[in-house]
């Protein structure tokens, strides 16, 4: 076990001890000689698609009070909720929340279940059948408490007066006003489904005529027809206008796509002429990025709120058909003229920024004493953490930091005027676990942590790096980086709170046969490549190496390049160097 340390940005570096954990605390003060971020905003990093392991058709994902919460379509047998604190829901929270009763009018072919929170409440809406697809309908969950996780009553059929045939459904509000926007067919023969909304009078209850909104009449929604399709809405909304984004084409065909209506702002959105139609897909499949049927989409904002992300499902081949839908997400933006920029699909390969403000995870309520639960982790390990804190005490304050209920280990908080940082190694356990800190005395406030650890597999593969998966690692993958010269790996999107030196901590095995070298070094800064060593060992088995480097505060690019044998980098974790 190392000796625990910790050290404040002054002239002075202060020393305290403390058997298996090393601590580091930074105070954020316009007086100090080391630059702190005021625009912190989480130790950023990258990640990839797809969100998860499992088949996730038809993601309906909902991100609030610092969980992202995650419905699909769960082999038409169920309705299961997936909870996450990261748009990552490859180590998520699962549960099945509510199965069919037997030999009901829904009891099969359960599709795209959307979670909404509406009016102080959880719902979700979901298409079911009696095993004859001609008599899918819609009906809807209502949660019994606040919690989204938790158990739901049945509340029956959300239907209009025709009580046609429907699907993906979900609620719209506007206004003070509900609106059910859904998949239906005209009559009863399946020629094609149409987009139609209606007026509700509350989450269960749609209280007026349907108006017919969308046919698929344009010729990339015909494709794979007919059936012609509309289908798989959600809603998103920019500057004050509304608009509802569909999956057109047959979602069976690599050609499913995403199609856009907008409604005039200000309009009666149960006026179609109030709704333009974009001619063109906002989102198709992408041969060179092998990306496949993107569909079904849903919108959601990164946990800061200052960005809007979609949502979809596809697949990695053209044959996959329903197979091997998986969800995918990338951020969305808009030109100064107002319209819509998603871009192309994403490659796997892609590495993606994360949404701003993720990996902060914020105490429920800042205070002495807080507990922050469903931190994952695929295996045994030793991983970073960083405190958010205030103490305007005078003086130095002690918290106490346990996971799992163990036996704590004690950091120091030194006197802030605004927000600190204190850095320090904790323990976790495979699966899920809960990290509590408390301040001794109760005095000062907690406010959010942070683990700030970087994995291999997320991070851009240069010519001499490949992804793999791997069970023994941090989060289930590794890069292999090859002997050579050249870009091995690169770390990109790197946040700290404050310039200055900082312990870049690798974990990569080394089973070659032979000592391994590789160079690491923050791209950008002029500074020579430093030189991490791993001896040789065995296969599987992580080792973790350290260089000081010095990060700005704000963004950072690190890059592992000319490796002089074989090695499986695992991760990389950075906390504040004990040398300042």
């Amino acid at each position: 076990m190392n000796p625990k340390r910790w050290a404040v940005l002054t002239a002075a570096v202060l020393l305290v001890t403390a058997a298996g954990i090393g601590v580091w605390a930074m105070k954020d003060n316009a007086n100090e000689a080391n630059e702190v971020s005021s625009e912190y905003n989480g130790h950023g990093g990258t990640f990839k698609n797809t969100l998860a392991e499992i088949d996730t058709p038809d993601p309906a994902v909902v991100y609030k009070d610092g969980y992202y919460y995650m419905t699909f379509t769960h082999n038409g047998a169920d309705v299961m909720v997936m909870k996450s604190r990261t748009i990552d829901f490859k180590q998520a929270e699962r549960k099945v929340v509510w199965y069919p009763d037997i030999g009901t009018n829904y009891s099969a072919e359960l599709w795209a279940p959307e979670i909404q929170f509406l009016q102080g409440k959880w719902y979700i809406y979901f298409a079911a059948d009696d095993g004859l697809n001609e008599n899918h309908r819609m009906f809807a969950l209502e949660a019994d408490t606040d919690d989204p996780m938790g158990s739901y009553t049945f509340k029956g059929q959300v239907k209009d007066d025709t009580d046609k045939w429907a699907i993906d459904g979900l609620a719209m509000e506007l206004n003070d006003k509900l609106y059910f926007v859904w998949s239906g067919w005209e009559g009863d023969i399946n020629v094609q489904q149409n987009t139609y909304i209606a007026p509700m009078s509350d989450p269960l209850t749609i209280s007026g005529p349907r108006v017919l909104l969308s046919e698929p009449d344009l010729e990339w929604e015909k494709a794979g027809g007919p059936p012609y399709i509309n289908e798989g809405h959600s809603i998103l909304r920019h500057n004050g206008q509304v608009h509802i984004v569909y999956s057109g084409a047959g979602s069976w065909t690599p050609f499913y796509a995403l199609g856009m209506l907008s409604l005039k702002e200000g309009a009666d959105p149960l006026v179609a002429s109030n709704w333009t139609k974009a001619q063109e897909p906002i989102l198709k499949m992408d041969e060179d990025a092998g990306v496949y049927g993107p569909g079904h989409n849903s919108f959601v904002t990164s946990p800061d709120g200052t960005e809007q992300w979609i949502v979809y499902h596809a697949t990695t081949a053209a044959t996959d058909g329903w197979a091997n839908r998986k969800a995918r997400a990338q951020k969305l933006t808009w030109d100064e003229a107002g319209k819509l920029q998603v871009g192309n699909p994403l490659s796997l390969d892609t590495a993606i920024e994360v949404p701003a403000g993720m990996g902060v995870f914020k105490a429920a309520a800042a205070s002495a004493d807080v507990s922050f639960d469903l931190i994952p982790s695929a295996i045994h390990t030793t991983a970073p953490l960083l405190i958010h804190y205030r103490n305007d005490t005078g003086e130095q304050l002690q918290a106490n930091v346990s996971v799992n209920g163990e036996q704590g280990v004690n950091v120091g908080l030194p006197e802030t005027s605004g927000t600190g940082y204190a850095y320090a190694d904790i323990s976790l356990a495979a699966g899920i676990n809960e990290i509590r800190i408390a301040i001794v005395g109760g005095q000062g406030k907690i406010e959010a942590i942070e683990l700030p650890r970087y994995e291999a597999e997320y991070a851009s593969a240069g010519t001499q790096g490949e992804a793999e998966e791997n069970l023994f690692s941090s989060a289930g993958g590794k890069v292999v980086v090859g002997p050579g010269e050249g870009d091995a790996l690169r770390f990109a999107n790197i946040q700290v709170p404050a310039s200055g030196d900082y312990e870049i901590r690798l974990a990569a095995a080394n089973s070659s046969g032979q000592e391994a070298e590789l160079q690491i070094r923050v791209d950008g800064s002029g500074s020579k490549a430093k030189k991490l060593v791993f001896p040789d060992g065995k296969r599987n088995n992580y080792q973790t190496q350290s260089v000081i480097l010095q990060l700005k505060a704000g963004k950072n690019a690190i890059i592992l390049e000319n490796a002089t044998a074989e090695v499986h980098v695992d991760y990389m974790d950075i906390l504040r160097s004990s040398a300042q």
